[in-house]
């Protein structure tokens, strides 16, 4: 896995993001996806163990679900 350093703070940050959209699947957000708990876990699992460290949880997807 490829790291940047996040400003001066020294922090390593992996150059690939998870996107969460499509985690919960309600209000608009369930076009993109609609994803359960035991699916979300696996992913989640899977690219932690690969080195991801970047994901993007912003609180407007599925209306914050």
């Amino acid at each position: 896995m490829k790291y940047k350093t996040l400003g001066n703070t020294g922090l390593k940050v992996s150059t690939i993001c998870l996107g969460t959209m499509n985690y919960g699947g309600k209000g608009f957000f369930g076009y993109m996806g609609n994803l359960d708990q035991k699916e979300v876990d696996e992913q989640i699992k899977t690219v932690t163990e690969a080195g991801v460290n970047y994901i993007d949880t912003a609180n407007i997807y599925s209306e914050g679900l």
